[in-house]
C-alpha cells in the first residue's frame, strides 16, 4: 500500500457522467473546456509544489482526473497518480469501453490501494472517499451543488478534517 505526504497530496471527487453536462461524451466542447482548465490548474499546482495526486478511478470525473495527471507526468516527471479503488469489483458494470480504459489506467499508475474487500453498499464508497481525504490536504471537487450526492457527502468529511477544498462546478461548461 503507497503512502503519501499529505502536505503536497492532492485528491479528487466529483461526479459521474450522468450528473455532467457532457454526460458520456468527452467530446463535447463542454468538456473539452474542462479538461484544458483542469490541466492548467494542475499544471499551476505541480509548479508550486504539488506533488502527489488521488483518485478514486470511477468512470466521470476520476477518470478524466487521473488521465490528465497522466498527461502532465510527461512533463513533470516527479509527479505520483495513486488509485483508491473501492472494492475489487469497482468496473464490473461498467460499459466494455469503461473497463478497458479503467485497466489502461491501473497499469500506468504509480501505485493504487483497494479500500474494502467486496461491495457492502455505500459504506464501501464512503471509506474509498475518505481514504483520499485523509491522504490528502487538498480536495479538488468537481460538483454541481447537489447535497445529496456522494460528492457532497465527501466534502462535508473533507472541511470537517480541515482540508481546503476547492470546487469546481461542471455547469459553468455549457452543454453544447
Amino acid at each position: 500500500m503507497f503512502k503519501t505526504n499529505p502536505d503536497i497530496t492532492i485528491g479528487f471527487t466529483g461526479h459521474r457522467p450522468s450528473s455532467l453536462p457532457w454526460k458520456y461524451n468527452e467530446s463535447a466542447p463542454s468538456c473539452i473546456a474542462f479538461k484544458k482548465d483542469l490541466y492548467t490548474m494542475l499544471e499551476k499546482a505541480i509548479q508550486n509544489g504539488w506533488t502527489s495526486f488521488i483518485s478514486g478511478l470511477a468512470i466521470g470525473y476520476d477518470t478524466i482526473a487521473a488521465e490528465t495527471v497522466l498527461e502532465l507526468k510527461k512533463k513533470y516527471k516527479h509527479v505520483k497518480i495513486y488509485g483508491a479503488i473501492p472494492h475489487p469489483d469497482q468496473e464490473a458494470k461498467w460499459t466494455d469501453d469503461a473497463k478497458a480504459r479503467y485497466k489502461k489506467l491501473l497499469k500506468k499508475l504509480d501505485d493504487y490501494v483497494i479500500c474494502s474487500e467486496s461491495y457492502d453498499g455505500p459504506e464501501t464508497m464512503y471509506k474509498r472517499n475518505q481514504f483520499i481525504v485523509d491522504n490528502a490536504s487538498v480536495i479538488v471537487a468537481l460538483w454541481n451543488g447537489n447535497p445529496r450526492s456522494g460528492t457532497a457527502n465527501t466534502l462535508n468529511y473533507a472541511k470537517k478534517q480541515g482540508r481546503k477544498v476547492r470546487i469546481i462546478n461542471p455547469n459553468n461548461y455549457k452543454n453544447d
